[in-house]
């Protein structure tokens, strides 16, 4: 897994590589199939629908918040392992009920909200243990390959989906995302080594949640990250809450077809592939603070145009450009902006801050999906994307300013990049 992306990182990195692109491409490859399982299996109505996306995330991240602190203080590779396992069986169960003719609504219900806690736990415990697997130096070329592999998953899952679901039906799809978890435990088994003892608990027990609410605290009262925390968070709420406006305004307003609706998203998801192959080089010649800063504010100058579709093949090559913009601009930023996020926290916090960091978000993009709702059914679709993309305008001035510090680390000695790298031969804990 070299080659075109440079030296190896190491045999253990390539097979975390391999576990997140199983997995990634089976979630892509199963994208929608609950939605389209309520609607052609249970025969749901649109509120059921709008309800079943929006319990699952929202749920899901309430149920996460005593996981954070549990996560810091296990070993994140059983973690990562039990997390994958935990939502292979979960989905597991919906192709069985399907089977006996036992699937129910609320069943559904239960499975996104497990598939989304487990998500959030295996975030945390996969950003902790990378960071103990890698040196500093290394993280972005890290981040950049997990990120060209999303992109790649987004580009050939759906697609690859919707034949599967349109030949054999929904259930499938749910039962190759459930395969996908269970072989991407297979690979995270494979990755052997040892892991250092986690973190002694420093906190009060008798406070549930007082450790999450650490994380917030953290990133709160962190210089660099607190910027970066605002920008992120309202970035992909705004992004997330204008796609079903959208989507109403091109399928239902202006009359295009689903594929091409598929077609307008799935061909840009090109940009962040090469978004994210740039991002290393980019880095290399301008420094990180210039990068980050030109890439966040490029990404949010996109959106706005979104509001001008038209009919026809004019509308959907515009809607093309504008996706390739911004997918490309966050394909550059998003490896940076995670390398970086990992480097400026404490070892014994990451699992904390990146656990509050991601319920937030899931919170704050099922919050603004709805409120945008709300906005499209009293003034139109079309307004609603034109306020999002407004406001996106604003997000740059959260970026941080400053020079961007990074801390010094003990360089170990050379070492072929061809040979994996031994425990010792890692700043961190050996994973």
């Amino acid at each position: 897994m070299g080659g075109w992306w440079g030296p190896s990182l190491g045999r253990r990195f390539n097979w975390l590589w391999a576990s997140f692109a199983v997995s990634t491409f089976g979630t892509r490859l199963a994208f929608d199939a609950f939605p389209l399982i309520a609607v052609l299996v249970l025969h749901a109505g649109p509120a059921e629908v709008a309800a079943l996306a929006a319990t699952g995330t929202a749920v899901g991240a309430l149920v996460a918040v005593p996981l954070g602190p549990w996560v810091e203080f296990r070993r994140k590779r059983p973690v990562m392992v039990a997390t994958d396992l935990v939502r292979c069986g979960a989905l597991l169960t919906v192709p069985v009920a399907f089977a006996l003719d036992a699937l129910t609504f609320v069943q559904l219900l239960v499975v996104s909200v497990i598939v989304a806690a487990s998500d959030i736990a295996f975030t945390a415990a996969s950003g902790a243990f990378l960071r103990s697997l890698l040196p500093k130096r290394e993280l972005l070329a890290a981040g950049a390959r997990l990120e060209s592999t999303s992109w790649t998953a987004t580009v050939l899952g759906p697609p690859l989906g919707g034949a599967a679901i349109g030949l054999f039906g929904p259930v499938l799809t749910v039962f190759a995302d459930a395969v996908s978890h269970l072989l991407s435990a297979v690979g995270l088994r494979a990755i052997g080594g040892t892991e250092k003892p986690p973190p002694v608990r420093d906190e009060d027990p008798a406070a549930p949640g007082g450790s999450l609410l650490d994380g917030w605290r953290y990133i709160l009262g962190h210089r660099e990250l607190r910027p970066l925390f605002f920008n992120s968070v309202l970035v992909n709420s705004l992004i997330m809450a204008s796609a079903p406006p959208l989507l109403v305004l091109m399928v239902g307003d202006l009359g295009f077809a689903p594929w091409q609706y598929g077609l307008a998203f799935a061909v840009p998801c090109l940009g962040g592939l090469f978004g994210a192959r740039l991002a290393g080089p980019l880095v290399a010649r301008y420094g990180r603070r210039r990068v980050l800063l030109a890439a966040g504010t490029a990404r949010a100058c996109w959106s706005i145009g979104l509001a001008a579709v038209g009919p026809g093949v004019g509308g959907l090559v515009l809607v093309m450009v504008v996706e390739l913009g911004l997918i490309t601009c966050s394909g550059v930023f998003n490896p940076v902006y995670s390398a970086y996020r990992l480097e400026r926290t404490a070892r014994d916090r990451i699992a904390r801050t990146l656990s509050a960091w991601t319920v937030t978000s899931r919170t704050a993009v099922a919050a603004a999906t709805a409120l945008w709702g709300l906005l499209a059914g009293v003034a139109g679709p079309r307004t609603a994307i034109a306020v999002a993309g407004a406001l996106l305008l604003a997000t740059p001035l959260l970026l941080p300013r400053g020079e961007l510090i990074v801390e010094p680390e003990a360089v170990p000695a050379p070492r072929d990049p061809a040979r994996p790298a031994a425990a010792g031969e890692t700043s961190g804990d050996g994973g």
